[in-house]
């Protein structure tokens, strides 16, 4: 999720764990805690593009990961606060809880987390993209609610786990309307006689009333959206794989790890004689749009050692505001 929401969330675990002994300074460091696994993020700027992908949300965002550092911080903050009530067990736990409820609730997005690093197992329920203001805007509303009252407050205590149990339930809502979204493209499907292998769901950007599926039909992709104020049936766009354009780049290692990263969701596309990579887990800008564009697409540049780097293709921030309209008027139904 976004760094707003992750701060809120950790300063809400932050005031669960410990905010009746050190009021304020439990949200703070909450919220230090749960802003922490994203520096892999700064990791990556020193790296090559391929590999910075591929640790995103993978060690930092792991059990492994938080078992480590929570009494490592915990420590280091005991030191600073020696005249607070806490004792470093204390501060241990609530940094535990503030860096694990991260990747928790990354698990939920498309991306997903690799929480159980280091085995080979990536978590992504695709059930809530990653800037949701329902999600957010109401817990930080309770959060803010709460942080103005003392600590010893019996509303103050009241106000942090009703912005859990409200985000919480939001969770649960995203879950079920994922659940009925699939049904209606696994229908769709039916309808038409179509026969796939895999379909892939996912909400569409800053809301859950719309949604996109990619699905698997062998030599080509189907792509489709779906939004419950639709009164009109599904249509299906269809993506050809073009797996054959990479010729013998489809034993290079970069390819074999972008397909990894991607989970085999992907196509290859010419662009003028440039050949781009194209991860379907995220969909397009615009899938009404008369030519498709991938959120994530990367060039595949050959280089001196038989190999290929990638370059990650660069967003027109004046076609973003037509996209924005467009998804806008998507959302209130064909």
């Amino acid at each position: 999720m976004d760094s707003l929401t992750q701060i809120v969330l950790g300063a809400a675990v932050g005031e669960a764990v410990l905010g009746k002994k050190v009021g304020n300074k439990a949200m703070l460091y909450g919220a230090i805690a749960g802003t922490i696994p994203d520096l892999d993020t700064l990791v990556g700027k020193f790296l090559d593009p391929l590999t910075a992908i591929e640790i995103h949300r993978g060690i930092s965002h792991s059990i492994v990961f938080s078992i480590a550092m929570a009494p490592v911080l915990g420590w280091l903050v005991s030191k600073i606060h020696k005249k607070a009530e806490a004792s470093w067990k204390d501060w241990s736990w609530l940094f535990f809880w503030g860096l694990v409820t991260h990747p928790l609730l990354d698990a939920h997005t498309t991306w997903g987390t690799q929480l159980f690093w280091p085995f080979d197992l990536r978590l992504a329920y695709q059930n809530i993209f990653v800037i949701d203001p329902l999600y957010t805007v109401p817990f930080l509303i309770f959060l803010i609610l709460a942080m103005r009252l003392p600590k010893t407050s019996a509303k103050r205590r009241k106000f942090n786990r009703l912005g859990l149990l409200v985000s919480s339930a939001y969770m649960i809502l995203t879950l079920i309307l994922k659940w009925v979204s699939f049904k209606k493209f696994e229908q769709a499907l039916a309808d038409k006689n179509l026969e796939y292998t895999e379909l892939d769901t996912r909400p569409a950007a800053f809301n859950t009333i719309l949604w996109y599926a990619n699905i698997d039909v062998g030599a080509y992709y189907l792509l489709a959206d779906y939004s419950f104020f639709d009164s009109k049936p599904i249509t299906f766009k269809r993506i050809a794989k073009n797996r054959e354009l990479l010729g013998d780049l489809k034993n290079s290692e970069t390819v074999k790890r972008l397909s990894t990263i991607a989970e085999g969701w992907y196509a290859i596309e010419d662009k003028e004689g440039d050949l781009y990579f194209n991860d379907l887990r995220f969909g397009t800008y615009d899938l009404n749009a008369e030519n498709l564009s991938f959120v994530f697409s990367y060039q595949l540049i050959p280089n001196e050692f038989d190999d290929l780097t990638i370059e990650e293709a660069q967003r027109d921030p004046e076609a973003m505001k037509q996209v924005l309209s467009s998804l806008w008027n998507r959302i209130w139904g064909n």
